[in-house]
């Protein structure tokens, strides 16, 4: 998914240029973010067991690698350390719900 900002920020004339972009930038993020949480509800049926699930040595290298990306795009490796920590968190939360009730229905 490509997203295509109609100006670049040096061509916004004023505020109200910026703000749509901005606003199309993260509609495209969230768009993502529920594409992302697809493939973690699929990931579910692959799992054997609830340590699987919340598989804390992937979380960790995630967080790891998600972190030298910000740093590279110059952002905060902190803040975006803590902000995939809360959404992995969550749909891990999310996904734990998934399993079970799979696991239960069979």
């Amino acid at each position: 998914m490509e997203v295509i900002n109609q100006l670049q920020p040096t061509e916004c004339a004023d505020m109200d240029d910026i703000r749509r972009e901005i606003d199309a930038l993260d509609q495209a993020v969230i768009k993502l973010l529920g594409k992302r949480f697809h493939y973690v509800l699929a990931a579910s049926k692959f799992k054997t067991s609830a340590t699987s699930v919340r598989a804390p040595e992937r979380f960790k290298a995630m967080l790891a690698t998600r972190r030298e990306w910000a740093e590279a795009e110059g952002l905060s490796p902190d803040a975006i350390e803590k902000m995939y920590s809360d959404l992995v968190n969550h749909f891990i939360a999310e996904e734990m719900k998934h399993w079970a009730a799979h696991r239960s229905e069979a």
